[in-house]
């Protein structure tokens, strides 16, 4: 079979490639499309790669990082959206893919339909439960506000607790709309419950969540999950102020109190420092008023009481009466039992003889005179024995002493501390030493030729004994002892 020659041009599959690019780019090059999510990665770069699709077919969608970071709400599977930009071709995988320049939910209804669903499901948590709602503080010491420091929300809230009760106020920056301030609120709730326990920072006794108004697209950061459940895990009472009293977010129903605006969460927050104070006077008098009605009347009581009770000059007469007659009895009781104890001394003093009296007192001195002289010589002759056994007893004792072998001739040496030198191998030339006669001490200081003198009274290394344990004397048994060399 003859091969015959083509004159179409040939491509390379990159060529081919680009080209495809070109013309879809050149044909779609601005395309407006409508269709529900289907499968949405946000990528570390911050690149978000979606798809949209239809009942019947699906298109891969790309967002680049910047303009997703200007979306007023977070894609989700399922929302309907209306996504504009241009169709391209990724050549490394020969597909066609939506680059997308601008995104929307495609009207209210859809995101509606999202905040529906997430709320059921939120609240099947108990998330929303009322007895996870805590009650506001009467008069807090300090507010944390969570919002924009730029923005007109936190210089009403300021002005309108100035007005009813000051307050010290901390504020946590955040970005209230737009990509990624979902996790800042989040934030700045959970860092507010952080302070708790620091010393340098007040712990608030109570927060404010605040945003102004807006459309619900704008207002969608405060239906973000991380934010409901931030608010609804704070362990400090927390307001929710978002937009006006008509537009309603899932931290309304997270919070512990829902604020129809941000002045009205001031509001809230404080009570009214003049109608305190007013209203501190009016309880004032009317207890004072109350106190002193009730003094009057237990006065009037305590008058009409006193008029039952009698005179008191005609109540003490009759005791007083008693008292004189037991005066008078206890007189004459006294004066009677006097003259008998009188009557009595007299009759024994009348009995007694003084001769009598006399010689009995000379017997007993007597006896007591034979006694003492009986004790004095018991106690001399006692005295005297125990004198000669003394005497005896010192007599052993000088005999045992070293003073009778100092007499003799002979020396006590010791070290200058007092201890007793036993051998002249203990001393070493140049040691001081104490000497110790009959009649007094003396000082010597040790020579070298003691020494060698010493050493030469030792036994021969031939013939001296091995060194033995001093704490073990009796286990030496082996063969004689060897003899032992004369000291002189």
């Amino acid at each position: 079979m003859t091969e015959t020659a083509s004159n179409a041009h040939e491509y390379t599959v990159s060529e081919l490639s680009g080209a495809l690019k070109r013309t879809v780019e050149e044909t779609y090059g601005h395309v407006r499309v409508r269709g529900e999510l289907g499968r949405v990665t946000v990528a570390k770069s911050g690149h978000v790669y979606l798809d949209m699709k239809d009942d019947r077919a699906v298109i891969d969608a790309v967002m680049w990082k910047g303009v997703a970071a200007h979306l007023n709400f977070r894609p989700e599977e399922g929302l309907e959206v209306i996504a504009e930009g241009k169709l391209s071709t990724f050549p490394g995988r020969s597909k066609y893919q939506l680059i997308i320049d601008r995104m929307e939910p495609a009207g209210e209804g859809a995101l509606m339909a999202l905040l529906e669903a997430r709320k059921k499901a939120l609240a099947a948590e108990g998330l929303f439960a009322p007895d996870r709602k805590q009650a506001i503080p009467f008069l807090p010491r300090t507010i944390g506000v969570v919002t924009s420091p730029t923005g007109a929300v936190i210089r009403d809230i300021l002005h309108r607790l100035e007005d009813r009760f000051p307050v010290h106020v901390l504020l946590w920056p955040v970005r209230v709309q737009g990509e990624g301030s979902d996790r800042e609120i989040a934030a700045g709730i959970e860092g507010l419950n952080a302070l708790a326990g620091q010393d340098d920072v007040p712990t608030p006794d109570l927060i404010i969540v605040a945003r102004g108004g807006g459309s619900i697209e704008d207002l969608w950061s405060f239906n973000e999950e991380i934010v409901v459940r931030a608010a609804a895990n704070s362990a400090i009472p927390l307001i929710s102020a978002v937009g006006h009293e008509t537009d309603t977010t899932l931290i309304d129903f997270a919070s512990d109190r829902r604020a129809p605006t941000p002045t009205g969460a001031a509001e809230m927050a404080v009570p009214v420092r003049r109608e305190l104070a007013e209203r501190l006077s009016q309880d004032g008098l009317r207890l004072s008023s109350a106190l002193q009605r009730g003094i009057d009347r237990k006065a009037s009581e305590l008058r009409s009481a006193g008029r039952a009770l009698g005179r008191p000059d005609t109540l003490l007469q009759g005791a007083s009466q008693r008292l004189d007659y037991s005066a008078g009895r206890l007189e004459a009781a006294g004066r009677g039992q006097l003259d008998r104890a009188s009557n009595r001394l007299m009759q024994a003093s009348a009995g007694l003889r003084p001769q009598a009296f006399k010689r009995d007192l000379a017997d007993k001195t007597r006896r007591f005179e034979q006694a003492r002289s009986r004790l004095a010589a018991i106690a001399s002759r006692d005295i005297r024995q125990r004198q000669q056994s003394l005497t005896g007893l010192g007599a052993r004792l000088e005999s045992l002493s070293h003073k009778s072998v100092l007499a003799r001739g002979f020396a006590l040496v010791t070290t200058p501390e007092g201890a007793l030198v036993r051998s002249a191998a203990a001393l070493s030339e140049g040691d001081s030493v104490s000497l110790l006669f009959a009649d007094g001490n003396a000082a010597a200081r040790i020579g070298q030729a003691a020494v060698q003198t010493a050493k030469a009274a030792e036994v021969p290394a031939a013939t001296k004994p091995a060194p033995r344990k001093l704490s073990k004397p009796a286990t030496r048994k082996k063969g004689p002892p060897p003899e032992q060399g004369s000291l002189f």
